[in-house]
């Protein structure tokens, strides 16, 4: 099974997603007309209007820090570290590139994830790839195939893959038993997610900017004390990006892969994940493009932020380059050279936090599927929770490479699925940015009226769109 695992891992990674997930951005990218780029300073100024919720759905700020807080975890401190291990310092370059080219597409999908949203059985938003698959594309088949990757994904590998980084943090610090560590995460995750979405939403929401706030302001400590080395460090990074180091040529390749792996699994940009997040809340002004934007903004601040924020804390540290730690114990290793013994503390803290915002996070996302299965029921939700918890401990104990691996294959996976659908919804995606930014010109009142005059693919849910 292992060996069937890394087979397709080495498939979809060496080859397959590198070229589909920088080919999708930059076809996004120029089908929308560098909206990122354009429209950079519109992703904060939505923010301002962002915190209003509704009996429907959450705000489009509480979307944004549930997907952040999905999206913000062990990608940004161990993938960070792994990237650079097995990558080299320019795989930190290649995370760039895919975050820039991948916020087009994080608008894409989660434009779509609002527009092709419903209702479930309590009268609250659901949404996500299998929604605009079946709906959009009428592919119920594939709809189906899609929500069985994101059960088994977000299901039990994601989360374990969270908590499995969790109990390394700890046991590394503290020396705690794995399995202890696993009872105190299962308990606190159970008190949160049978709360439900909004219970997520509004923990997420107070977490999510305290920690994430928290880390940048000892990482920007670490760059003032360490100035002078910036220029330096940042020039590694680029010379190592393209071979242009000495002896360093063959390391390219190595550089870019474990760059867009890790980059995609931390900002989860074309995976089809965010969507799921962009679809519960009720957006202002109440338009699909204003969650992509919104969600755009998290790509930016996932990857060009906080990864880089760990990047810097890792190269800037003496002996980090040469040491034989990697993922959770390199950045530990890192901070602790900057700050001292409390370094490794304070890493072991914020790992928590991430890592457990994104298993509360991860449950969301796969329980947004229930509903196309007939299955939000109480008795449905109950047996999902003991599975989803029971994942969610195996990881604890579990293998880190074994689990790494799983992650890599259930994201890959879904990554091609939803990049193929968005890119056959791409009239649609277009059509409607179109729509909202021309309203953004003729009136100081924006909505969306369903189909209207716009060559909108598909159906649309009649008592949410009018």
């Amino acid at each position: 099974m292992s060996e069937l695992v890394d087979y397709l891992n080495g498939i979809l990674w060496n080859s397959v997603l590198i070229y589909l997930l920088l080919g999708v951005g930059v076809w996004f990218s120029i089908r929308l007309n560098l909206l990122q780029f354009r429209y950079f300073r519109h992703m904060f100024s939505l923010l301002k209007s962002s915190g209003k919720e509704d009996p429907s759905g959450i705000s489009s700020f509480q979307a944004l820090m549930t997907s952040l807080a999905a999206r913000v975890g062990t990608g940004n401190l161990a993938g960070v570290a792994i990237a650079i291990s097995l990558g080299g310092p320019g795989a930190i370059f290649w995370m760039w590139v895919i975050a820039l080219v991948g916020m087009a597409t994080g608008f894409a999908e989660s434009l779509l994830g609002q527009l092709y949203k419903v209702r479930d059985n309590n009268g609250e938003f659901r949404g996500g790839p299998a929604y605009y698959i079946k709906m959009g594309l009428n592919q119920p088949w594939l709809a189906f195939s899609f929500s069985l990757l994101i059960f088994i994904g977000f299901g039990f590998v994601f989360s374990s893959v969270q908590a499995n980084t969790m109990a390394e943090a700890l046991n590394n610090a503290y020396q705690i038993e794995s399995s202890y560590s696993g009872v105190v995460i299962i308990i606190g995750a159970a008190i949160i997610i049978t709360g439900g979405v909004r219970m997520i939403a509004r923990v997420s929401s107070i977490l999510v900017p305290f920690m994430g706030v928290s880390y940048l302001l000892l990482a920007f400590y670490i760059c003032a004390i360490n100035f002078e080395q910036i220029p330096a460090t940042l020039m590694l990074i680029i010379n190592s990006a393209f071979g242009l180091q000495e002896a360093g040529s063959g390391a390219v390749g190595a550089a870019i892969i474990n760059g867009i792996k890790r980059g995609l699994y931390s900002n989860e940009a074309g995976s089809g994940t965010v969507p799921h997040a962009a679809a519960c809340a009720s957006p202002t002004p109440n338009h699909p493009a204003v969650q992509g934007y919104v969600q755009m903004l998290g790509v930016f601040i996932d990857t060009i932020v906080i990864c880089t924020a760990t990047a810097m804390i890792i190269l800037l540290a003496k002996g980090s380059l040469s040491s034989d730690l990697t993922g959770i114990r390199l950045t530990q290793f890192a901070m602790s050279e900057h700050v001292g013994q409390w370094g490794i503390h304070f890493v072991s803290v914020a790992i928590c936090l991430f890592s457990f915002t994104s298993i509360i996070a991860n449950y969301v996302y796969a329980e947004n599927n229930l509903h196309l299965f007939k299955l939000d029921s109480k008795a449905g939700r109950r047996v999902f929770t003991i599975i989803f918890l029971s994942a969610t401990f195996w990881g604890t104990t579990a293998a880190l490479p074994q689990v790494w691996a799983l992650a890599d294959l259930s994201l890959g996976l879904m990554a091609v699925i939803n990049v193929v659908v968005i890119i056959l919804l791409t009239p649609t995606i277009i059509a409607v940015t179109k729509d909202y930014n021309q309203q953004r010109k003729d009136s100081a009142s924006i909505s969306f009226n369903g189909k209207k005059d716009l060559p909108i693919q598909g159906n649309l849910s009649r008592d949410i769109w009018s």
